[in-house]
């Protein structure tokens, strides 16, 4: 009798012992953070931005830039500042479902509905300014005509915020950009203060759109209204090649070794205050990179633990690195242009970017470009 009891005794002890094993394991695996979220949180700074570290994590509301620009508009970045809610595929990829909960910004025009249809093949993220009617009634008619992507499917968007015109009341501005919105649907307005020095946040409500709105896109690029983009020869010399599977891929005009422009009467300057480093991580000129549709939710999330700076495309090329995803350089070094490259329908049918096109002269030089498209070298004649 007290043998059995003495083995009963040994089995509740034992069984409460592996309860106890059990919840222990449980309790780990709840606290382990999300792959995503360990790939992002746990990298380690390249050594030029080693000096942000103080001001990683920061909350939503110190999520503004830190240079004395325009405030926007509403109070409070309503942003999530932690990743765990990125949903992992058992490959360790990012599906994309409603990662992002509520609006950063609030939309005065949108187009929720623009990839509702079809996954487009390319998205052009075009940032223009509320008053730039003019470039982008050019691009629609030039670049941005979706006719370019045959079959593939292809859409474009402007995307602006707000300035004192299109806050007057009874705004002539802003009712035409309304109606230029209805008659084109391409238009994606937020109540964010618009201007250079909120680049930064423009491009990234942009990825935030494509994140909420547009996930299965298989290519996106960001670029400028005074730009002229080749996006045939872009889509079927160089992204249609690489077919619809690519992921963590960034190109365009690559830069490297750069550092910072510590005088105060340049355009790019950086306060050694906002950026101590003495260089820059590579970046891709901001007037015209293509990425994997990935890549808008992973720039996105870790741009929630980067304090922002005005410069874009350095931005983003600080994102790149914390994420640890290196751009890549295009198969030609010519393709991508941030100066302005003299106009030859030769030069022109084997580029994808080139800088500073005023609407009349983008009209004509796309004209002519189209009319020699299938001989472009023959003649060398300018437009």
């Amino acid at each position: 009798m007290r043998w059995k009891l003495k083995n009963r005794y040994y089995r509740v002890a034992l069984f409460l012992i592996l309860l106890m094993l059990v919840g222990g394991l449980i309790t780990q695996g709840q606290q382990r953070p999300s792959p995503i979220t360990q790939e992002i949180f746990a990298t380690q700074w390249f050594q030029t931005i080693k000096t942000f570290s103080n001001f990683t994590m920061m909350n939503p509301n110190s999520l503004r830039e830190l240079e004395a620009t325009p405030t926007p508009l509403t109070s409070n970045e309503n942003v999530i500042s932690n990743l765990d809610a990125l949903n992992i595929s058992s490959s360790g990829e990012m599906r994309a479902e409603r990662i992002l909960k509520v609006e950063p910004y609030e939309y005065i025009l949108n187009e929720p509905n623009a990839c509702l249809l079809r996954a487009p093949f390319l998205v052009l993220l075009i940032a223009v300014e509320p008053k730039r009617t003019d470039a982008r009634d050019a691009i629609r008619k030039t670049w941005g005509n979706e006719s370019m992507a045959g079959d593939l499917g292809f859409i474009h968007l402007f995307f602006m915020g707000v300035n004192n015109d299109t806050q007057r009341k009874d705004s002539k501005l802003q009712h035409t950009i309304v109606n230029e919105s209805r008659q084109h649907r391409d238009i994606i307005q937020q109540d964010y203060r618009d201007g250079y020095n909120n680049l930064t946040l423009k491009t990234l409500m942009g990825m935030y759109w494509i994140t909420k709105y547009c996930p299965e896109a298989t290519y996106v690029m960001k670029t400028d209204s005074d730009m002229f983009v080749n996006t045939e020869y872009l889509i079927q010399k160089i992204l249609k090649p690489k077919g619809q599977l690519t992921q963590k891929y960034f190109t365009g005009h690559l830069m490297t070794d750069y550092s910072p422009n510590r005088n105060k009467d340049s355009k790019w300057y950086m306060p050694p205050e906002v950026y101590p480093g003495r260089q820059y991580p590579a970046f891709c000129s901001g007037t015209g990179y293509v990425f994997s549709g990935d890549m808008t939710q992973r720039i996105y999330a870790v741009s929630l633990s980067i304090p922002r700076l005005h410069l874009e495309d350095v931005y983003v090329g600080i994102c790149l690195a914390k994420l640890r995803i290196e751009p890549v350089p295009p198969p030609n070094e010519l393709l991508f242009n941030h100066w302005r490259v003299p106009y030859s329908s030769c030069k022109y049918s084997n580029l994808i970017t080139s800088h500073g096109f005023h609407p009349n002269e983008l009209i004509q030089y796309w004209k002519h470009l189209q009319k020699n498209k299938y001989n472009p070298c023959k003649s060398q004649t300018k437009g």
